[in-house]
């Protein structure tokens, strides 16, 4: 059902964690299937240098938050926004389509933690 990769990221997920001063925090979480993902960057110079995340969900869900993790760390922002749930899927060589919806949700996490980052960037100035 689930592919070594997907299996390897499940039983050894990478960037577990947390970030106490977090650049950018994104949680998302689908309440229909039970998953939560948390996404914490660490960023200079707009390059993401440090990313966790934690996730309360099955082990497709764990496995795309490990994926989606190490794609974007050492990525621009830019970059990073770029990701797509199916580049997640494909690295994970695949996902069964009922899990789909997982590669989605580390998606949208990144996104978030960017925006929220964004938000505070422009907080900062307007408060400077």
């Amino acid at each position: 059902m689930y592919s070594e990769k997907v299996m390897d990221h499940f039983m050894n997920p990478r960037n577990v964690g947390e970030i106490e001063d977090a650049d950018g925090i994104g949680e998302v979480g689908n309440a229909k299937c039970g998953d939560i993902m948390k996404i914490f960057l660490k960023i200079r110079d707009n390059r993401i240098v440090d990313v966790k995340f934690k996730t309360f969900g099955c082990g497709a869900a764990i496995a795309s938050s490990s994926m989606a993790t190490e794609l974007i760390k050492g990525k621009t922002l830019d970059e990073a926004l770029q990701l797509t749930n199916k580049a997640v899927a494909e690295a994970l060589d695949g996902l069964p389509p009922i899990k789909m919806h997982c590669s989605v949700l580390a998606e949208e996490a990144i996104k978030a933690a960017i925006e929220d980052y964004k938000r505070k960037q422009q907080s900062k100035q307007v408060n400077s």
